[in-house]
């Protein structure tokens, strides 16, 4: 093809003829762009949107394997890929696709992932769904694949992490390939490892089955005295994705049996951020609900012999190795009518207590049942004065509400014997404890009791300041709640605790923003620039796309006048060697207006400050193109910006031998800087509270609840890149 031929080719695509020039220059651009041009026309005509040319450009000058030129071509014509982002990260594949191609070769493989459970070869089905989905997004796979595996096998179990032994293949028991979904369907709790089979087991599992009809149902049960962080979050996905994975129902169940710690907030800020999430509970309860119920269980477990009033002070009870109770063997009827005295208010807190008769896995011996708190209760006022403990609270009412699976992070595996034991000591319903190990992040701190310290102290504002991990304070810095989902899903389920990168985390939230936050124009610290030969007798209206890699999505409009501001680090009077940005002889362009300024005269202050500059501009077909275009804005509105870094200085502020002062010793006094005078562009003016937009070339902002109308206040959610420094 000639060149001229060529030359009208490119500029068909939406290249200017300087750069359809430009491209001419390059021999292996020039062919493989022809390529694909001519290969797109047979689809979509001899005319070719100015959308796909850049998509058609981008891809002919980032290919390397040219084998795969012909296919991408085709998805870009049949608008299977539409952004940019795709060419690179294999967007094309969709979810539906993956999850097929996963699907099919798990059910491949199924008979022996049964049998071998969480010590199958993982990479195999890596492999051949790759394999069946070239240009799937590896990443996207592997999700999918410990998903679909999770969901047929359920949560690791300790014979799942024990080393394989080198023997020869025996013959498998059909016990072994049952997995946790053949728990719920077929009522065998029973085959659980360390769960206890009474003479009653077989009758309660029945009429549990008729009950539940074979239906997985789990719970997330907080305790309303604080604020949700990030770990709740991966019980929350766990807890409610297992149960829909399934088919099954997840309650919300507050367990609100410490009234003094309570608050109406903390029930409200719950139910929020499981909504935000993108969670409906099947029903929201209260360990409350029950506690007429559990009230009656304890007398039948002391008429049983199983319970005791002791008078032991909490003191007596604390260590590894508290002295026995003197009190465990005295007579049923004297413990019944303590037990009454202790509900009608006839001892004070800490005189007694009505404990358990069994010895956990901790070596825990006897843990406490009720105890006495003359609190009133935030539902049950003051109907109660005796409350029930975590240890007896938590089984009872998974059984109640008939839940199959008790997931709950590894700590409480210390409980689980009192879990099985005291289910069956009072012959109802027992659900199956499976743990797992919790998600906790570098560089932060979750503790109620330390976060409340860090208020105190004026460290942070309060329980949702930006630079905390919990679920208000990740809200309302701008994280979307599909980046949180979609980290938890990344971050998987293992009985071993994880510990993440908070980088690895805002990544989840990259990945998100880049498709849903509109592009806008900020500037943090302006320099006003005066275009001497302005084009027009009046402000120009700029057409800019909310999303440049893809137009479809629309545009909005901005104004361009004769006055500009651009960041102060965009123009240097001597600049270093490979600065692009505006100086002496060094022009640059103007984003989205088709210009590029070029300087004239500087003006100074008296102390020599730069305050202004003065240039002239030029269409930027006109000419030579710039090394560089900057953002800018005209005509704006000023606004607040706040930029928020780590709160801390280490990757453990609370371990002593890292931080021996302490976490408050550990602060990071640059974790906030406010920008009182930065200017935006108009389009954001209409902006509401958590709005999110892309500020071009400086990051991901979210509109903070403290904006009042013509004062917004902005909040950076992240950078746009990882900053390279931090580990």
């Amino acid at each position: 093809m000639a060149a001229l031929d060529s030359l009208a080719l490119f500029t068909g695509l939406g290249l200017s003829e300087h750069k359809a020039r430009e491209t001419l220059k390059n021999a292996a651009l020039s062919t493989q762009l022809r390529d694909a041009a001519t290969q797109a026309q047979q689809t979509l005509g001899s005319t070719i949107d100015k959308a796909t040319g850049t998509l058609l450009y981008g891809l002919a000058s980032r290919l390397r394997d040219t084998r795969r030129l012909s296919f991408l071509v085709s998805y870009i014509a049949s608008k299977k890929i539409h952004t940019e982002p795709q060419l690179s990260v294999g967007d094309m594949v969709t979810p539906e696709q993956i999850e097929e191609a996963v699907e099919a070769t798990i059910n491949k493989h199924r008979a022996q992932i049964l049998v071998e459970r969480y010590r199958f070869n993982m990479g195999l089905l890596m492999g051949e769904a790759r394999a069946a989905l070239k240009w799937a997004d590896g990443k996207m796979i592997k999700h999918e694949v410990d998903m679909q595996v999770l969901h047929l096998l359920g949560p690791k179990m300790e014979a799942d992490l024990e080393k394989k032994p080198k023997v020869a293949k025996a013959r498998v028991e059909e016990t072994d390939q049952r997995t946790a979904k053949d728990v719920v369907e077929n009522g065998e709790n029973y085959k659980t490892p360390g769960y206890v089979i009474t003479p009653h087991t077989m009758d309660l599992l029945r009429q549990h089955l008729e009950i539940t009809g074979g239906q997985v149902r789990t719970r997330f049960p907080p305790e309303p005295n604080g604020i949700l962080h990030i770990g709740h979050a991966k019980a929350i996905n766990f807890n409610f994705g297992y149960a829909k994975a399934n088919n099954g129902i997840c309650f919300l169940r507050f367990d609100d049996t410490n009234p003094e710690k309570e608050e109406e907030k903390f029930f409200t800020a719950i139910c929020d951020m499981v909504a935000w999430l993108g969670y409906t509970p099947y029903k929201v309860t209260y360990a409350s609900d029950y506690f007429d119920q559990l009230y009656a269980w304890a007398v039948e477990l002391i008429h049983r012999g199983q319970a005791y009033v002791c008078h032991q002070r909490g003191e007596e009870l604390k260590g590894h190795n508290p002295l026995p109770s003197p009190w465990r063997d005295r007579p049923l009827e004297e413990s019944l009518l303590l037990f009454e005295a202790m509900r009608k208010g006839k001892f004070s807190e800490g005189e007694a207590t009505l404990r358990m008769k069994l010895v956990m896995e901790d070596g825990k011996m006897d843990p406490v049942a009720y105890r006495v708190k003359y609190t009133p209760h935030h539902r049950t006022g003051d109907k109660w004065c005796i409350y029930p403990t975590y240890d007896y609270t938590h089984c009872l009412c998974d059984s109640i509400e008939h839940i199959t699976h008790s997931l709950c992070t590894k700590e409480f595996q210390a409980r689980r014997s009192s879990y099985f034991w005291l289910c069956n000591a009072l012959d109802v319903y027992c659900p199956v404890q499976w743990e797992y190990g919790r998600l906790n992040l570098h560089y932060a701190v979750v503790s109620k009791r330390k976060i409340l310290q860090l208020v105190a102290a004026g460290a942070v504002r309060d329980w949702d300041d930006p630079r905390l991990f919990t679920l208000t304070a990740l809200q309302r810095r701008g994280f979307p709640p599909e980046a949180i989902n979609n980290f938890c899903a990344r971050v998987g389920v293992t009985v071993a605790q994880t510990t993440m990168e908070p980088h690895l985390l805002e990544a989840c939230v990259r990945d998100v923003l880049n498709d849903t936050a509109p592009r806008a124009m900020a500037v943090l610290e302006s320099l006003r620039v005066v275009i001497t030969n302005f084009p027009a007798a009046k402000p120009l209206d700029i057409q800019v796309p909310n999303f440049p890699a893809d137009e479809t999505k629309g545009f909005h409009q901005v104004p361009f006048a004769p006055i500009v501001f651009i960041e102060r680090t965009d123009f240097k009077e001597e600049p270093e060697p490979g600065y692009k940005r505006l100086a002496w002889g060094q022009p640059v362009g103007l984003r989205h207006t088709g210009y590029v300024i070029e300087l004239q005269n500087v003006i100074k202050d008296p102390s020599g400050c730069v305050e202004s500059l003065e240039v002239t501009c030029r269409r930027a077909d006109a000419g030579e193109k710039p090394k560089a275009f900057i953002h800018w804005v005209s005509q704006p509105l000023i606004c607040e910006i706040r930029l928020y870094d780590r709160l801390f200085q280490h990757k453990n502020p609370e371990d002593p031998a890292e931080v021996p002062g302490g976490f408050l010793s550990d602060l990071n006094p640059a974790s906030l800087q406010v920008v009182e005078a930065a200017l935006v562009d108009c389009s954001v003016a209409l902006a509401k509270p958590f709005d999110k937009f892309q500020f071009e070339r400086l990051g991901y902002f979210s509109v903070d609840p403290d904006s009042r109308q013509g004062q917004l206040v902005f909040n950076r959610t992240v950078t746009l890149k990882e900053d390279p420094g931090k580990v």
